[in-house]
């Protein structure tokens, strides 16, 4: 598996087609109805995912220090990270794989993936400290204090949270840094190959999708991502587009990819 990224900082030019695909999934939205109890049954679907899939879905996030090469600074000794829906620990453990002297602390709304990066053979409680956890919520707060953080990372995990409570999110985030902490953020672009291969019946509202197995998914653009971090009170000092193919010559796939990347400072 290759990848190619560069940068950029307009939105993809739609191709004709791409323009109807995206058109024909207005012919048929998620009913209100259903899309409550996608919210209010969140948890739930992701311990589901968790069930299923268990360790085997997602690939560890080697790449991480080199898209945040902050994460390798001189002075990143003992300073404490919050990844934010931590899922089964793709992120943290290659971490402490590359022998990183951080004080780990991560949440997920799933309490089947906190019990799986608990049963990792790289979790070491003296230090990662790992809790589930509703970040649209205050809960969090009886876990980490506030002004306790360096690094606080996003990892596509925004985009599986209703937007309404994007600025409540980060509002919470923002007071869990300390001044001049770091928001690392990745997640999924505005039409990324994956929004416009949604069918009719999959959209919930606009950018907002819901997957087969009741998961969500919002696809970011930069205005708006802008909007969110700005108003929560962060200083961005990076914001674009991430344009990836993803390459598997074996398998003949390759797939163009769109995510938003963003540093972001308290």
């Amino acid at each position: 598996m290759s990848n190619v990224t560069d940068e950029f900082y307009t939105a993809k030019e739609l191709s004709p087609q791409e323009t109807t695909l995206l058109k024909s999934q207005d012919s048929r939205l998620v009913s209100e109805y259903k899309a409550n109890i996608l919210e209010i049954q969140a948890s739930k679907y992701w311990d589901q995912f968790y069930k299923r899939n268990e360790t085997r879905f997602f690939r560890d996030r080697h790449w991480t220090t080199r898209e945040f090469v902050e994460l390798l600074s001189d002075n990143v000794e003992n300073k404490a990270l919050f990844e934010v829906g931590c899922g089964v620990g793709n992120f943290i453990f290659p971490l402490v794989e590359e022998n990183l002297k951080l004080q780990i602390f991560a949440c997920d709304l799933s309490p089947r993936a906190v019990g799986l990066v608990k049963s990792h053979p790289l979790y070491d409680p003296s230090r990662i400290t790992v809790f589930p956890c509703d970040i649209t919520s205050n809960e969090v707060f009886s876990h980490i204090q506030e002004n306790s953080l360096d690094i606080v990372t996003l990892i596509f995990v925004l985009s599986a949270i209703h937007p309404e409570k994007y600025l409540q999110t980060l509002k919470s985030i923002h007071k869990l840094l300390k001044p001049g902490g770091l928001l690392l953020f990745r997640d999924y672009g505005l039409y990324d190959m994956a929004q416009i291969r949604f069918k009719a019946g999959s959209k919930i509202s606009d950018n907002f999708y819901m997957r087969q197995d009741g998961t969500r998914s919002y696809f970011f653009s930069l205005e708006g991502v802008k909007d969110i971090f700005e108003n929560a009170g962060f200083q961005i000092v990076f914001n674009s587009y991430i344009n990836r193919r993803t390459v598997n010559k074996k398998e003949n796939i390759d797939v163009p990819r769109i995510f938003v990347q963003v540093k972001a400072v308290k």
